[in-house]
């Protein structure tokens, strides 16, 4: 069975105070397979965030199905949902979202502290991971001390150390150039492989499409090809 089933997704947002809507997804089918290293292209606007949100337990559909790891995402509570979010998702986003107070250590360990995982076991995996992006000289240095690529390989420590089931990462190389954009890529795949966490990433960049081991394309929230 694979990782995630969705099932006639839709996604419809109205504006407040006016009966305009706007349908960012239209009945979306798709599966995606645990292991997978899976990019969502599509010009502005074709749904790629909200598919990504919807995944990520952070946006419920309007109608349609999505399973994850037989979690029925559909019908959760909130609290459930948040729960969900907490411990089966990893997010990289495009601003890093890193703590400016914080530490790359403790940006690193962030995720695990309000999983409530202890003092020891979350320093060692954040410590481990670090070494593994090549910042294991950077774990005391604060964000501002840090290059971009260097904020986004924390950022991905942060979402891969709690071993999540899925990373999402939404436009992750849009604020890099291109040659750190394809180093941070590349260490993207590399964790893929060696951990087998299942990557989604939302992207318009070419460099990202290529490099991905499969690629859905989004128009007017429908899947094309």
């Amino acid at each position: 069975m694979a990782l995630i089933q969705i099932k006639n997704l839709t996604k419809i947002y109205s504006e407040k105070n006016s009966t305009v809507q706007t349908k960012a997804l239209d009945s979306i089918n798709l599966e995606i397979e645990r292991g997978e290293f899976t990019a969502i292209a599509g010009p502005s606007g074709s749904g790629k965030t909200t598919l990504l949100n919807i995944i990520g337990a952070l946006d419920y559909p309007t109608s349609g199905q999505i399973i994850i790891d037989n979690y029925n995402l559909s019908s959760m509570t909130q609290k459930a949902f948040a729960e969900f979010r907490l411990h089966k998702i990893g997010f990289v986003f495009q601003s890093y979202n890193l703590i400016n107070t914080l530490t790359a250590l403790e940006n690193a360990e962030y995720v695990m502290l309000l999983q409530a995982i202890n003092k020891r076991e979350r320093r060692l995996k954040a410590e481990k991971i670090l070494s593994e992006v090549g910042l294991a000289n950077k774990l005391s240095h604060f964000p501002n001390q840090l290059s971009s690529g260097e904020q986004q390989r924390v950022a991905i420590a942060r979402a891969i150390a709690p071993m999540p089931l899925i990373i999402l990462a939404d436009e992750p190389t849009a604020n890099l150039d291109s040659q750190t954009g394809a180093m941070l890529i590349n260490l993207m795949k590399e964790l893929n492989e060696k951990k087998q966490v299942t990557f989604i990433l939302a992207t318009h960049d070419p460099m990202v499409m290529a490099k991905a081991k499969r690629l859905i394309n989004l128009k007017d929230g429908r899947i094309i090809s």
